[in-house]
């Protein structure tokens, strides 16, 4: 049983290393994870273009502004989509059986005046669905693969924004609240 000794002073070296060189988790706790959260909170977002532009409006509301709109937003967040379908899988018959939905989307993240823009950047997000027979549980397949990427795609900006946030805040040393 040396062996498990061992490997609990490992963990236990590691865990201490690890403390050391400043890592913090995002989701945490503390004060710079609250003031991340309210900072979050005090985006406002910018209409989409198009139907998926709409829902992943509505998934980044829910996710940044859980309370409902901000009264005085600090920040403004602008965000333009791209979509494109494309073939993966063909048959013998030269159709596609599978295809790859592909999202892309730009966002900017500016000051309230509009003034400074805080932070851009873009991410992608690749969904897939089957290409059936019946062009209606086609259509139904393509616009779930649709809200799927722009569920992802909405954590994905959340999270870009909340380490921007924690980033900003520690950066700035211990946070007014």
């Amino acid at each position: 049983m040396w062996w498990s000794r061992t490997l609990v002073l490992a963990l236990a070296a590691c865990a201490l290393a690890l403390g050391a060189c400043g890592f913090r988790p995002l989701y945490g706790g503390g004060d710079r994870v609250s003031v991340a959260y309210r900072q979050l909170a005090a985006v406002r977002i910018e209409p989409i273009e198009d139907r998926i532009g709409q829902q992943l409006h509505n998934q980044l509301s829910d996710l940044l502004n859980p309370k409902g709109r901000p009264a005085k937003a600090a920040y403004v967040l602008y965000v333009d989509l791209e979509g494109g379908s494309e073939g993966l899988a063909v048959a013998k018959t030269k159709l596609a059986t599978r295809t790859n939905f592909r999202l892309t989307a730009q966002y900017r993240l500016l000051s309230a005046d509009g003034d400074v823009t805080l932070l851009g950047g873009s991410n992608v997000v690749v969904s897939s669905y089957n290409v059936l027979s019946n062009a209606f549980t086609t259509l139904i397949a393509e616009n779930d693969a649709k809200a799927r990427a722009a569920e992802e795609m909405a954590f994905g900006i959340r999270n870009r924004l909340a380490a921007y946030f924690a980033t900003i805040s520690s950066r700035q040393g211990a946070p007014a609240k």
